[in-house]
């Protein structure tokens, strides 16, 4: 249900399309989908809608009422007030003044289940480049103890994610990052997700979050080959084996523990995607 949604958003979505799509009656249907998700079909995709429409006000000189017709509502009034209601603000000043917001970033339910112990079924390509980053700055929120995702979840939540995609960032996306020493805060985590902004960034930060400045940087980015989405796990299995094998000492560099590491969202698409940083030999 999830996955027809995600695929059908710009069109009419009804409880019977997703029936057919979860293969169940239209009433146990909905019940599931109530019971995964701790939200109405209904308003599960009027959620995804607004923030779609965010992004477009914050993006782009779009106006409020193509905005409004876009996310299905009949009225520019309807929209202002559902907007308010999701987001705390009223979508023309965002669009004059984009600020920080929560948007809508569900997790598939079929993915909740870490395959922490995945093996790798066999050897696909992992493509290394070098990327050059420069003196940024990251808004970030700390965990307490979290090496990893899954536990940072447990420990933040994950809608921090949706409030880090409402902001613009260097690299046009969020990031997590494993923090070297010097940059963890005493009893906060390793594994922390912010956004990189440049170093004059003087836009508002969230509560709770922390700014961190980090000096210009090389990396290599090693990218896998695209993958089922529920196969994430696997395909982070290969890209850290196939990280864990390489040196980096033929190409000129040596691995660079200073700086963080970059952890990209798994996307099926395009492959997990992972940075680490290095320095010249």
């Amino acid at each position: 249900m999830q996955d027809y949604i995600r695929e059908n958003l710009d069109g009419t979505i009804t409880m019977a399309d997703l029936a057919r799509a979860a293969m169940y009656s239209p009433w146990y249907s909905y019940r599931l989908f109530v019971q995964c998700l701790n939200v109405t079909p209904s308003a599960y995709i009027r959620r995804l809608r607004l923030s779609r429409s965010a992004l477009k006000l914050r993006d782009s000189r779009v106006k409020i009422v193509d905005a409004a017709i876009d996310a299905g509502f009949e009225s520019v009034d309807g929209f202002q007030r559902a907007f308010f209601r999701e987001f705390g603000c009223n979508p023309c000043e965002y669009s004059m003044r984009p600020v920080p917001i929560h948007l809508f970033k569900p997790y598939g339910v079929k993915y909740r289940k870490a395959k922490e112990n995945a093996t790798v079924k066999e050897v696909k390509t992992v493509f290394v480049q070098v990327v050059e980053k420069p003196a940024r700055k990251a808004v970030i929120k700390r965990g307490r103890e979290a090496k990893d995702y899954w536990k940072y979840c447990e420990e933040v939540g994950c809608d921090v994610w949706g409030l880090l995609s409402s902001m613009k960032s260097l690299g046009g996306e969020p990031v997590c990052l494993w923090l070297p020493p010097r940059y963890i805060a005493p009893n906060t985590s390793e594994y922390v997700q912010g956004v990189e902004v440049p170093v004059d960034y003087a836009g508002e930060v969230p509560e709770g979050f922390d700014v961190i400045e980090l000096p210009p940087c090389s990396y290599l980015m090693f990218q896998g080959e695209p993958f089922e989405e529920a196969d994430f796990g696997e395909a982070i299995q290969q890209v850290w084996t196939a990280i864990q094998n390489y040196d980096p000492q033929p190409a000129g560099f040596q691995w660079d523990r200073a700086n963080p590491r970059v952890q990209l969202e798994p996307i099926g698409t395009r492959g997990y995607i992972e940075l680490r940083p290095v320095k010249r030999a």
